[in-house]
C-alpha cells in the first residue's frame, strides 16, 4: 500500500471525553505510522493541546493541523523546540464577536492570535481549554482588537437546542464555524477547515487525495470526511456526519478508531 495521510480528530476519536486514550488505540496508531503512513493530528484544539496528544502517541516527525485548520505546525527532531509553525490563517474577529455578543451577551469568548497566545473574556470551566500556559484574561473589548486564527464562544446557560437556535439568529458571515459540544462554537477564517489544512499538508508531502484517510465524530469534521479518500465516522457521531462517511465504526468507548484502522490497513 502506498503511503497515506491518516488524519485523526482528537476528542471523541483518539481520546474519550475524559481525555483518556486506550492502549489499543495508541498501539494501532503506532503501527499505522510504523507502516510508513503519515499520521496527522487534525483537531479543533489549539497547538498546545494537539501537541500534547502527538507526544502521547510518540509522533516526532510530520505535521499537525490545529485550531480547525487555522494553524499547521511541523514536527521535527532537528528543530530546537521539536516543532515550528508551518502555516497560519487569520482574520479580523471584531464583526463576529460583536454580533455574537448582541445575541448571547452572557457568553464567554476566547481568541487565539497569530502568535498562538489565547485571550479569554472570562474563566472557562476547568479543563475545557487544554492548556493555560499561554492564556490571558482580558476585557471583551480587547478581544476585538486582536488578529485571530480562531474564536471560541462558550455559553454556560441554556440547552443545546437553545444554543443552536441562537447561533442561527447570529447569522455569521465571512467565517467558517462549527457547533460543538456543551454550547460551544468554533469559528475559523472563511473557507478554513480541517480539510483546507490537510490539502496544504498533502501538497507538501506529495500525497494524492485518494491516498488519504480521515476519522472524526463532530460537525467540525464534516469537511475533512468529505475531502479524504476514505472517511471514518465514529459510532457516536451525528447522522449528518455518518451520511458522508465510507465507514461507520464503533464509538470512542469501544475503540472504534482502532477497529476501523485495523480493517483498512489490514493490521
Amino acid at each position: 500500500m502506498k503511503p497515506h495521510i491518516v488524519a485523526l480528530d482528537v476528542d471523541g476519536t483518539i481520546v474519550d471525553y475524559d481525555d483518556m486514550m486506550t492502549e489499543r488505540v495508541r498501539d494501532t496508531i503506532t503501527r499505522v505510522a510504523e507502516a510508513g503512513h503519515h499520521v496527522v493530528i487534525s483537531t479543533g484544539r489549539a497547538v498546545s493541546g494537539s501537541h500534547e496528544v502527538a507526544n502521547r502517541l510518540g509522533l516526532v516527525e510530520g505535521f499537525v493541523v490545529s485550531s480547525n485548520g487555522s494553524v499547521i505546525t511541523r514536527l521535527s527532531q532537528d528543530l530546537e523546540d521539536g516543532w515550528e509553525i508551518f502555516h497560519v490563517e487569520s482574520f479580523d474577529p471584531e464583526p463576529a464577536l460583536r454580533r455574537m455578543s448582541e445575541v448571547l451577551p452572557t457568553a464567554l469568548y476566547m481568541v487565539e492570535d497569530t502568535e498562538l497566545t489565547r485571550w479569554a473574556s472570562g474563566n472557562f470551566p476547568e479543563g475545557e481549554l487544554a492548556s493555560i500556559t499561554n492564556l490571558r484574561t482580558v476585557p471583551f473589548e480587547e478581544l476585538t482588537t486582536k488578529t485571530a486564527t480562531r474564536i471560541v464562544m462558550r455559553e454556560l446557560e441554556g440547552t443545546d437546542e437553545e444554543f443552536a437556535a441562537a447561533v442561527e439568529r447570529i447569522g455569521l458571515h465571512g467565517v467558517t464555524y462549527a457547533v460543538g459540544w456543551s454550547n460551544w462554537l468554533d469559528i475559523a477564517p472563511d473557507g478554513v477547515s480541517k480539510a483546507s489544512g490537510l490539502q496544504i499538508v498533502a501538497r507538501e508531502l506529495g500525497i494524492a487525495q485518494e491516498h488519504t484517510v480521515g476519522a472524526g465524530d463532530g460537525s467540525n469534521d464534516m469537511e475533512m470526511l468529505e475531502w479524504v479518500g476514505h472517511a471514518i465516522a465514529m459510532g457516536q457521531a451525528g447522522d449528518k456526519l455518518k451520511g458522508v462517511a465510507d465507514v461507520v465504526t464503533g464509538s470512542v468507548v469501544d475503540d472504534g478508531l482502532a477497529t476501523a484502522l485495523e480493517e483498512y490497513f489490514e493490521l
